[in-house]
């Protein structure tokens, strides 16, 4: 527990920055899940196979975050990495996805 309190005290977690990098890979999700779903409905994807392209695209951008926003170090932009950039907003991202698929 000392190093984490030493890790506060040295890099300290700052509301209006977490909030602002939720809100930033919220919009990123919402307008690539959207994106995807148009991608869908124009390949004729139908069942499973849109889903799978959904969750494979949805892996694609977490990575290119990762990669070219966080620059390999999420520790240092999200508070908990794992639900917020790899999990976060995958489900809420499909009813848009669904919603343009279907058009």
């Amino acid at each position: 527990m000392a190093s984490q309190e030493r890790d506060l005290a040295i890099h300290p977690i700052v509301a209006e920055s977490v909030q602002h990098n939720t809100q930033t890979i919220s919009n990123i999700r919402s307008l690539t899940s959207s994106l995807f779903g148009i991608a869908s409905g124009i390949l004729g994807l139908e069942s499973y196979s849109g889903f799978i392209f959904y969750l494979l695209g949805t892996l694609l951008v977490s990575v290119l975050v990762w990669v070219l926003l966080c620059r390999r170090d999420q520790k240092s932009y999200f508070q908990s990495p794992v639900a917020e950039l790899w999990g976060g907003d995958v489900f809420g991202g499909l009813s848009s996805f669904v919603l343009t698929w279907t058009l």
